[in-house]
């Protein structure tokens, strides 16, 4: 007997609220705000075909839709709470389904996130995610505060969910275990909420870096009104990668995309903090350049030296 739409909701995607008053199972969920705190929303849409192989195991799958949802969280300085999810499958396939609602699952009771409601319909695959978390009053972390003078950093290493994808598409060669090493980056990539919590009242912005590097810099700029000067040899990369062509380096790191790592300015004087809360969240970070008054971005290399930016970012209509 085919498995219908409510019994696959109830075998893959129900559990019991936790912190929701109500969840999964009724008309409307509930949450209830705490007090003090501020409701921080999110929602991320994943294609097959555009954002994801068809390939990909579909534990991977589950894992990513839900982790590119809690890095907006992270960027926020904000804590999961819960998340619904909207799911239009081919077919009810129970494999798939198993393996799917695990990768999902497993993220989220690592992060505390429950899923409280969403829907399901047949059709193309397409997973979409609303994500809710909440932050004290006033200690949000946003893109507009960038100030003159402070510093720039980057979580992580960038790059490596990049130059997968050039070795699927067949631009770059890679060996077996370098392969594995950075698919590892594009299909499961990890939501950096743990340093986001550190950095709130340390970091003056942040932002997630999804379509990458320079094009998130970018909106930081724009709505912080200011500048940056950017080492473009500053910026972390895995071993797999710094061992390809330059040309290749420099494209993953500063326009790749898909990587999800934090990037945030702080002061100068908060220096000791920001590597504090970067040992607290057990997640490396790296200063790559500084904010300037003087809008614009300046790319440097290590002996200081002007490199052309001609690197783009990733855009729907437009890549």
């Amino acid at each position: 007997m085919p498995l219908g739409e409510f019994d696959l909701i109830g075998r893959y995607f129900t559990r019991p609220a936790r912190r929701a008053v109500l969840g999964v199972g009724d008309d409307c969920a509930l949450l209830a705000p705490t007090v003090g705190m501020q409701l921080a929303v999110s929602c991320d849409m994943l294609v097959q075909g555009r954002h994801f192989l068809p390939n990909v195991a579909p534990q991977s799958l589950g894992h990513k839709a839900l982790a590119v949802n809690l890095s907006d969280l992270a960027a926020c300085g904000a804590q999961p709470l819960a998340f619904m999810l909207a799911l239009a499958l081919p077919r009810a396939d129970e494999a798939w389904l198993t393996d799917f609602s695990r990768g999902l699952f497993t993220l989220a009771d690592a992060h505390g996130c429950e899923l409280i409601g969403g829907d399901t319909t047949q059709g193309p695959l397409n997973i979409c995610i609303s994500v809710f978390g909440d932050v004290p009053n006033g200690r949000v972390l946003l893109r507009s505060a960038a100030r003159a003078g402070d510093d720039l950093y980057v979580s992580g290493t960038l790059g490596d969910a990049r130059l997968a994808l050039e070795s699927v598409r067949g631009a770059v060669a890679l060996q077996r275990d370098a392969f594995e090493a950075v698919r590892v980056a594009m299909e499961q990539p990890q939501p950096r909420v743990s340093l986001g919590l550190a950095l709130r009242g340390v970091a003056s912005s942040a932002i997630d870096v999804s379509d990458g590097m320079l094009g998130d810099l970018g909106h930081v700029l724009q709505s912080s009104h200011v500048g940056a000067t950017l080492d473009v040899d500053a910026v972390p990369r895995s071993a797999v990668l710094a061992a390809q062509q330059l040309t290749w380096q420099l494209q993953c790191t500063l326009a790749g995309g898909d990587d999800y790592e934090l990037l945030f300015t702080a002061p100068p004087s908060l220096a000791a903090a920001v590597h504090a809360a970067a040992e607290q969240a057990r997640v490396a970070v790296t200063r790559i350049g500084g904010i300037d008054a003087q809008p614009g971005l300046r790319l440097i290399d290590a002996a200081g030296q002007a490199v052309p930016n001609t690197y783009g970012s990733f855009d729907h209509f437009c890549s």
